[in-house]
């Protein structure tokens, strides 16, 4: 029996000042953690006689230890509050399960600047616009801008050993500033100006300076370079109708809508960048029962905000629908000194600002219902494949494929699949080595032995383990799982799963250890849930192969051949324009390089031709 906590007597020792406390249960687990303007008033009102809110109620009765620590301001305990709730993520917090870094759209500072998705630190010598919201959404800018504006988006060491223009150039969408004569090192870098101001929001800019360049050219019976300006004009035209943009076109905002139901809560985030519409993200952070909205929405501005190791930036203004009251004064304080300007949290914003905000709320609505939907799909898919298979209620399910290319590059997946659907943070690649080329029976014993021959933690252990093959691949998976299961709390139902005939969804067999075949309807939720997880186990396992294929397939077949070391590589690639020339290639010719003797030509010749 646990002693109860002295709240009475521990109070007399706390301090006025601002600081954090950490909540501490039996076990010692922090199991809250929170700030204070003044942390004898915050924490007494955790051990009044009358406690409002369940929550807090239940917070209270676990408590067996507060430890706190002083800060010399508010802004500095916001700033270790949140350091502190990433560290420990206790169970009565709001947690926000995001640490995707942002995308950007980089603009290298080099001779002929590159347009480029960047994601990370910003090392790189350049110009940095977004963050956009997710990767597609910068891949759609980069292809719209290489449309109007043919600004290179080549990596480096291809731009830098072109003899001749590629094949973007012939379609249009580059400028092929990598071959001399093309293209006037001013025109190129009027082309990226047009291109910056573009992405600095300075669409106006941008329309007058084409419009005169076209009247001039017109003026001057230049009609071939006219057209070009009215084409340029024109798509910029339809990209803008694209977007909303707000009446100030210096808006840089960011609007945060809330939803709540069913214990669920969805922050859906608009993100605004020089008064266009970048794109949004919903979140769905995990919330304790009966979490009051307020504490919601400003544990999420913190702890989004805060994290500024994930590429995130503050913009100037943070529209949100609720009234935090003294908190909105201390968040906007600390996301100024973080920011190191002047950062606005407002709570009943008016006008254009009012429709950002009431946008992102119906967004936020719309993600929730969906949300909801899809995990009352996924419970009732659990529920009959449980009855169909005659199990107690599916609490976890894990699949394991393998995937390679004539044997090379095997690699293997597994991936989780819990009631609230797929886990993807618990999915996992395993490359497969040591084992005769194509032989899928090894690698599936091979994967399943290194992720389960050292599973302590039993919530960890599968109520099902699904393998993507017949029964030569069950069989041996069964080998290798048999021994483990003396030592696991309960033991799981092993099931292969063997495409039909004409591998068409909906004909999968499945093969339980003992040999028994049965099939399902094509119709039945509990075939679609096994459809599913081994769809999500072959895509993660084709996707890593194919990750590793071109991995191996970028790493120069030179590499292999002794006496050719960087700079000679680039001297054969660059004076014989690329690899395949280089393939065709002569000894002669290959002898012409300067640095190469007839010797070592030879020798670069007999390699390329063995491979």
């Amino acid at each position: 029996m646990f002693a109860v906590f002295d709240a009475k007597n521990f109070l007399k020792t706390v301090s006025d000042k601002p600081g954090v406390y950490r909540m501490m249960d039996a076990s010692g687990e922090i199991i809250y953690v929170g700030k204070a303007k003044s942390l004898k008033k915050r924490l007494s009102s955790y051990f009044r006689t009358n406690v409002v809110g369940e929550k807090t109620r239940a917070l209270v009765k676990n408590i067996t230890n507060v430890e706190v620590t002083i800060t010399h301001s508010e802004t500095e305990a916001l700033i270790l509050e949140h350091n502190l709730i990433k560290q420990h993520l206790p169970r009565y917090n709001v947690l926000l399960r995001d640490d995707k870094s942002y995308p950007y759209i980089f603009l290298s500072a080099s001779k002929h600047p590159r347009l480029s998705i960047h994601r990370g630190a910003k090392k790189r010598k350049g110009e940095y616009f977004g963050p956009f919201p997710d990767a597609g959404a910068v891949r759609q800018s980069l292809y719209l801008l290489q449309k109007i504006f043919p600004v290179r988006q080549c990596e480096d060491s291809v731009y830098a050993n072109r003899s001749r223009p590629c094949l973007m150039y012939q379609i249009g969408r580059c400028a092929g500033p990598c071959v001399s004569g093309i293209i006037s090192d001013d025109d190129y870098a009027e082309l990226v100006n047009f291109t910056r101001l573009f992405l600095q929001g300075k669409d106006q800019q941008v329309f007058s300076t084409l419009v005169e360049k076209m009247e001039l050219a017109s003026k001057e019976l230049a009609f071939e370079k006219a057209a070009q300006y009215r084409d340029q004009i024109q798509a910029l035209r339809r990209v803008q109708e694209q977007q909303f943009v707000s009446q100030n076109s210096e808006d840089d905002l960011d609007a945060i809508g809330v939803s709540i139901e069913n214990g669920i809560a969805c922050i859906h985030v608009l993100f605004l960048r020089q008064g266009k519409v970048l794109g949004s993200r919903s979140y769905f952070p995990k919330m304790p029962a009966n979490t009051d909205i307020n504490e919601l929405v400003s544990s999420f501005v913190s702890q989004f905000y805060f994290n500024q190791a994930e590429g995130r930036t503050i913009p100037t203004s943070i529209l949100i629908g609720q009234d935090l009251g003294d908190e909105i004064e201390s968040l906007a304080t600390a996301l100024s000194e973080i920011a190191g300007r002047k950062v606005h949290l407002q709570s009943k914003p008016r006008g254009a600002r009012a429709r950002f905000l009431k946008l992102a709320q119906t967004n936020a609505a719309t993600a929730l219902t969906t949300k909801i939907n899809q995990k009352m799909t996924i419970h009732n898919r659990f529920s009959v494949l449980a009855d169909a298979l005659d199990l107690e209620p599916i609490k976890r399910m894990e699949c394991f494929d393998i995937s390679h290319t004539m044997g090379e590059q095997t690699v293997a997946s597994c991936v989780v699949f819990n009631q609230d659907g797929p886990v993807k943070p618990e999915y996992r690649r395993y490359n497969i080595t040591g084992i005769t080329g194509g032989d899928d029976y090894a690698a599936m014993a091979q994967v399943l032995e290194r992720r389960y021959s050292k599973q302590t933690d039993p919530d960890k252990i599968p109520d099902i383990i699904l393998i993507d093959g017949g029964k030569g691949q069950l069989n041996k998976a069964w080998e290798v799982v048999r021994p483990l299961l003396d030592d696991w709390p309960r033991h799981p139902l092993l099931l292969g799963v063997a495409k039909g005939t004409t591998r068409r969804p909906g004909l999968e067999t499945l093969i339980k250890v003992n040999g028994e075949e049965f099939s399902m309807p094509s119709d039945s939720p509990a075939l679609h849930l096994i459809q599913h997880i081994r769809d999500e186990s072959h895509n993660h396992a084709i996707s890593g192969h194919r990750a590793k294929r071109a991995k191996v397939r970028k790493s120069s077949v030179l590499q292999e051949i002794e006496g050719v070391g960087p700079k000679r590589r680039q001297a054969l690639l660059k004076y014989l324009g690329g690899i395949q020339e280089l393939k065709r290639a002569s000894v002669e010719e290959i002898a012409k390089v300067p640095g190469i003797s007839r010797v070592l030509a030879e020798k670069i010749h007999s390699s390329l031709q063995q491979q």
